[in-house]
Formats: structure tokens, C-alpha cells, sequence
């Protein structure tokens, strides 16, 4: 069985809407209720609809995989950024944070790997607040022993800034699609 690797597998509630979107006109009894969700390993940012009599709370995990769902009835597609209601968006801020600290290995290990871009960006210079000398810090610390944690990265680094917050907020920015390279967002 191929599996694909941009699927996401499981999600976490951002807003749950018992009774649709406030725009949808349509009578009640024709609304479906809908969830906005942010998935756990590429942050893609999903509308679905629950299974009859099942209510989402924000901040909850859902399995959204292939296999059955306990919760989820069927995902209507990807959504952007500007779809999100004003309580997913503020979800949104937590839960990324949250799951760069949740996998925080994923993310050390990209500041472990990463390459140039061309001769002349490195994708390390991609995140926010690390500019070529922080860059060429991380890559000459990174030849000796690889980093094994965030805190190890600001031990090591110096004057380094919070590699994590750098993280969130890149991650945040490919949510905006104010990014031409995603480094960790699939759209």
C-alpha cells in the first residue's frame, strides 16, 4: 500500500461550528456542522464535517486518517488562512507552538540537515531573526556534534534567537502564504 507522506493522518480542532458558518444562508436542518482543523505533521489547514451527534472541542485531536474515524464523518478540503474564523485564528497561535514543542526532534533535526539554497541563501536564513552569521554559527556548531534540543541550540549558539519562536513564526508566515519556499507547511 503506497502511502503518502503530505496526507495527514491526524488533526487538532482550531473551531468547531455546531450549526455551519454564519454567512451560509441556507435553512438550519440543510447546515451541516463544521470543524477547522490544522493537521498534526504537515500543518495543513482542513474543513471537515463530524459525525452526526459528535461536537469538537478546540485544542481536541481527531484522527482524519485513511482508516476509520470515530469522529469524523468526511473532510470537505484544504481551507486557507483567510477562511478561518476569528477563534481558529487565535487557536492557531497555541497549537502551532504546541506542536513544534511536541516535535521538537523534527525540528532540531531540520536545523541538523539543512542545505543551501543556492550559492548564495542558506535555508537556515529563511527563518526569521537568523541572518548569515547566526547561520554560519549554527552550521559550524552543527559539524562537531549535531544539536540535540532547542535549549542545546541557544547553549551553543550564541546570542541565538529562540529557535522555536523562529520556527512558529515561519511556520505561521507559509500558513499567510507570504513565503515563496514552505519549509514546513504543505499547501
Amino acid at each position: 500500500m503506497q502511502h503518502d507522506d503530505r496526507k495527514e493522518e491526524r488533526a487538532i480542532v482550531l473551531d468547531f461550528l455546531p450549526n455551519g458558518y454564519p454567512f451560509d444562508t441556507r435553512p438550519i436542518h440543510l447546515k451541516d456542522p463544521i470543524a477547522q482543523v490544522i493537521g498534526t505533521k504537515n500543518f495543513t489547514l482542513l474543513e471537515l464535517v463530524p459525525k452526526k451527534g459528535i461536537s469538537l472541542q478546540p485544542g481536541e485531536e481527531a484522527y482524519i486518517g485513511d482508516g476509520p474515524r470515530d469522529k469524523v464523518h468526511h473532510i470537505n478540503g484544504k481551507i486557507g488562512m483567510q477562511k478561518l474564523t476569528q477563534t481558529a485564528k487565535a487557536e492557531l497561535v497555541h497549537v502551532v507552538e504546541q506542536l513544534v514543542s511536541e516535535h521538537q526532534e523534527r525540528f532540531v533535526a531540520f536545523f541538523n540537515k539543512a542545505q543551501p539554497l543556492s550559492t548564495r541563501m542558506h535555508v537556515l536564513e529563511l527563518l526569521p531573526g537568523v541572518g548569515k552569521k547566526h547561520m554560519w554559527e549554527i552550521v559550524e556548531e552543527r559539524r562537531g556534534e549535531p544539536f540535540t534540543s532547542f535549549d542545546d541550540m541557544r547553549k551553543r549558539v550564541k546570542l541565538m534567537p529562540d529557535p522555536k519562536k523562529a520556527v512558529v513564526r515561519r511556520i505561521l508566515e507559509e500558513l499567510e502564504g507570504k513565503q515563496k519556499h514552505n519549509l514546513f507547511v504543505d499547501v
